[in-house]
This record gives C-alpha cells, sequence and structure tokens, in this order.
C-alpha cells in the first residue's frame, strides 16, 4: 500500500484529505507543523507528500529544502496564496507540483496518481541494459537505474527532472511547446501555468550543463519551446 504524509496545519483540511485518498486505497498520515512533518517524513519514509506552505515552526518552503537533502520524494505543495513567487519558490526548492485552495478533490486526486506512477515506474533495477543507456556528449542517461550522469559523476535529478529530460532525449530534435510538455510529462490535464516548466527546465540545466546560460543539451526554441540537442 502507497503511502502519503500530508503536513497541513489546518485540522479541518488535513481530515478532508486523508478521508478521500483513504477512499483511495492510500495509507495516510498527517503532521499539523514543519517540524513535526519532517520527523513523520524520516520515519515512515512515504511515497508522496503533500505539504502546506503557511505553516508554525517552520514553513512549507523549509521542509522542502530539508526533505530535498535526503530525499526524492513527490513533493505536492498546497497553498492559499495566488502569487506566482510562491510556486516558482517552491518548484525552486525541489517541489514536483503545486495546488492553490480551495482546489477540487477530483483534481487533487488526479494529481496525487500521476505522481505516484512516476515513483512506481522509478523503481531501479539492479542491472543495467545496454540498450537502455542514453549517451550524449558527456551526459549519459541510464532508464533502467534511474540515473543521470555527467562524464563519470551522478548527477542529484528529482524525479519530475529526470523524466522531463527522458522525454525530450528520446525525442531528441523535435520542440515541444510548454503546454505539451505539461502534457505529456507531468501527465495529466494541467490546471496549472507553464512557469512550472520553464522553472523545472532552469533547473535542469543547472545540474547537466557546464554553463546554464550557454545551454548545450537542453535548448530553448524562442516563441515555441524546448527540445534536446545534445
Amino acid at each position: 500500500m502507497q503511502k502519503i504524509a500530508i503536513i497541513e496545519d489546518e485540522k479541518a483540511i488535513s481530515d478532508i484529505l486523508k478521508y478521500n485518498l483513504e477512499k483511495e486505497g492510500y495509507l495516510v498520515y498527517t503532521a499539523y507543523d514543519g517540524e513535526e512533518g519532517i520527523e513523520l517524513v524520516n520515519k515512515e519514509n512515504p511515497d508522496l507528500i503533500m505539504l502546506d506552505i503557511m505553516m508554525p515552526k517552520l514553513d512549507g518552503f523549509e521542509v522542502c529544502r530539508a526533505v530535498r537533502q535526503t530525499k526524492s520524494t513527490p513533493i505536492i505543495m498546497l497553498t492559499a496564496r495566488a502569487e506566482e513567487i510562491d510556486k516558482v519558490l517552491g518548484l525552486e526548492l525541489g517541489a514536483d507540483d503545486y495546488i492553490t485552495k480551495p482546489f477540487g478533490m477530483r483534481e487533487l486526486i488526479a494529481r496525487v496518481k500521476a505522481n505516484l506512477r512516476r515513483v512506481t515506474a522509478a523503481i531501479p533495477k539492479e542491472t543495467t541494459d545496454p540498450a537502455n543507456v542514453l549517451e550524449e556528449n558527456g551526459l549519459a542517461m541510464d532508464l533502467s537505474k534511474y540515473e543521470v550522469s555527467k562524464r563519470g559523476h551522478i548527477l542529484e535529478l528529482t524525479l519530475r527532472e529526470f523524466e522531463l529530460l527522458k522525454f525530450l532525449w528520446l525525442e531528441k530534435g523535435k520542440v515541444f511547446s510548454r503546454e505539451h510538455l505539461l502534457e505529456k510529462v507531468w501527465g495529466y490535464e494541467y490546471y496549472g501555468d507553464v512557469r512550472t516548466v520553464d522553472v523545472t527546465v532552469r533547473r535542469l540545466r543547472e545540474k547537466i550543463e557546464d554553463d546554464a546560460s550557454k545551454a548545450a543539451y537542453v535548448l530553448t526554441k524562442r516563441g515555441v519551446g524546448y527540445y534536446f540537442r545534445g
């Protein structure tokens, strides 16, 4: 049974989320402040984290930063704020997704399932099949182990960054709009904005490029979208 951690200080919201997620068959744990949330994540090692931004003791950004130091667990941030800066900051810190309150339960469940599908797909295999290794100009991607390396050094990519790079690499040379990438990589009809793609591309470039300002792998086609050149 897949485990979900809800870190949300408003008990009414937490209870509603817990009830609906348990109906879907998930094992749900709850925490009501940032410090308790970090302890919960370390103890239970959930498959997915739902994380509020405005919380006592430690806010969601601090929790996200702490979790990302040791775990690649998918994180969906919950926020009552509408400001774009909050969404972008969460993504910059390593969140995989966000949803703004008030949200529809159907939409939220869809996002949970989409993120968890990627967790299941990303379980590493013990051996490497050479046919599943992509290599391009010093960059290597092992599709079996879900690993990316640069000149022999393993790069710490989040699951979302890995999936984005994989999609673009397998479609090498083809240009995809932000909307298309949201659909194909994020895996569902996305209700957010395309800035999500821009932030993820920027984070990815910072990890795989020698100079993120002069991209050699993931390039921008001005006015259209992104593509992998290699």
